[in-house]
């Protein structure tokens, strides 16, 4: 039995609306359990947090990649394999500092929020798609990268991108290991 070669990329495309519908389902259930925003925004943090700490075994034997010598090239390994491979976007990337240590990743496309037009205007401080700050950073947390990961725009709040920033908060170490 053989099988047509553009199925592995229906499958993904199937598994992928699947996602972004049970997260809205997530969401919408925290809205339900939580009264305040920060609450929701908290909890999915968390949540993304452990996804993330899991998801960096899976992403380092997928894709192979060499280790990164920089925060510019940290960032750029987020954007260009990471987010390609789970999310299928590619973000692009800004250095917003000049000790090279604040990055931004622009989304042109988000496909979290495929399935929503806006906000409820009772959850103005909602950041849905908090998940993603939370698995960056127990993502990077795992590879020794402490980071600071938010939304600095979000197109559900009327901006013109989606931007998620990431500070990361040491500064890069130019130490060699002697060897005994």
């Amino acid at each position: 039995m053989s099988r047509s070669p553009g199925r592995k990329q229906e499958n993904h495309k199937i598994s992928r609306e699947l996602f972004v519908l049970t997260y809205g389902a997530l969401v919408a259930q925290l809205c339900k359990d939580y009264e305040k925003d920060e609450d929701v925004n908290a909890c999915l943090d968390r949540m993304g947090y452990n996804i993330g700490i899991r998801l960096i075994d899976d992403f380092l034997a997928r894709s192979a990649v060499k280790k990164c010598r920089s925060y510019s090239e940290t960032a750029d390994m987020i954007a260009q394999v990471a987010f390609k491979m789970y999310l299928g976007v590619t973000p692009s990337v800004s250095c917003s500092s000049a000790t090279g240590n604040e990055f931004s990743l622009i989304l042109d496309k988000n496909p979290l929020v495929d399935f929503v037009e806006e906000l409820p205007a009772e959850r103005a401080s909602l950041c849905y798609c908090n998940l993603l700050c939370g698995v960056i950073r127990g993502a990077l947390e795992m590879v020794h990268l402490a980071a600071q990961v938010t939304f600095l725009q979000d197109r559900l709040k009327g901006d013109a991108v989606t931007e998620i920033g990431i500070t990361f908060l040491r500064k890069p170490e130019d130490r060699k290991h002697k060897r005994n």
